[in-house]
């Protein structure tokens, strides 16, 4: 979702006033609502900044990412509403009914946390929030990814994205085969809100295979995206950018492979490159 918006336009020593399209970013307030004995209680968990669009898969993404819930089948609804608000008269709020309160994290619901567009975990008031609610590590043996196939998926994302074409300033993450073919692309303003569109999307549809999938995501890699990707279960994560020293901390924790500053002819592999096929 994009908006035109008056630029004054500087090139080779000239300035002209143009329209430009500009990513649309605005609040989601996430309320969750269920039942503690004979009442409904509603909690605000989250506000995060977001592009508009997808809003149901970013709620069931973060949820289960956050793991404030361990299965999208305990939502039993999710109503966007609220007032129409702002310049693009939005609603700005997701209601999202647990259908039994013994299907979620009531204690965790009560530590409140925030997020923002740059960075999921910098905005969470709590540092439990850091915490990573996962006792097993991903499976070392697969998937077995050619790198010629790394190489190729960050312009395969990019050809994939409907908005970055026409704002450059939206990010974007991609669920791809093992063989180099698209299963899902998701973009929002925030990239951590991409993945969770990506992840809540892909598991309403049953889309995601473990043994034979990968993550390619712009940007940087920051914990955050690790911390996400693990909650899926995904075992090997791209980035066009760098990752940060947590990431590959987290990464290696869990034998996730963690590859980063990708393009045509080159890239690094920070952590379990036993996943990635060099030979031809």
């Amino acid at each position: 979702m994009n908006s035109n918006y008056k630029v004054l336009k500087f090139k080779s020593n000239n300035s002209k006033e143009i329209k430009d399209q500009v990513s649309i970013e605005e609040p989601l307030e996430i309320i969750i609502r269920y039942k503690d004995k004979e009442y409904w209680i509603e909690n605000t968990i989250s506000i995060t900044m977001r592009t508009p669009g997808d809003d149901e898969d970013l709620v069931r993404g973060f949820l289960f990412n956050e793991r404030v819930i361990e299965k999208i089948d305990y939502i039993k609804s999710i109503e966007l509403n609220g007032e129409p608000v702002g310049k693009y008269k939005l609603r700005n709020k997701a209601v999202v009914t647990i259908n039994n309160s013994e299907n979620i994290d009531i204690d965790k619901i009560k530590r409140n946390f925030l997020t923002n567009s740059s960075c999921g975990v910098c905005g969470k008031t709590s540092l439990d929030s850091l915490e990573i609610i996962k006792k097993d590590k991903i499976v070392k043996s697969i998937p077995k990814i050619q790198h010629k196939i790394i190489m190729k998926s960050p312009n395969i994302l990019r050809q994939n994205q409907s908005e970055f074409s026409k704002t450059g300033g939206i990010h974007a993450s991609g669920l791809f085969k093992y063989n180099g073919d698209v299963v899902a692309v998701k973009e929002d303003v925030g990239r951590h809100n991409a993945l969770d569109k990506l992840v809540g999307f892909v598991l309403k549809k049953k889309l995601l295979d473990n043994s034979s999938q990968f993550l390619t995501c712009s940007g940087r890699l920051n914990f955050d995206l690790v911390q996400k990707a693990l909650m899926a279960n995904i075992g090997v994560l791209i980035g066009v950018g760098a990752p940060t020293s947590l990431a590959i901390d987290l990464a290696n924790k869990f034998d996730m492979t963690l590859v980063g500053f990708v393009k045509e002819g080159s890239f690094n592999i920070y952590s379990n490159n036993e996943r990635i096929i060099i030979k031809n």
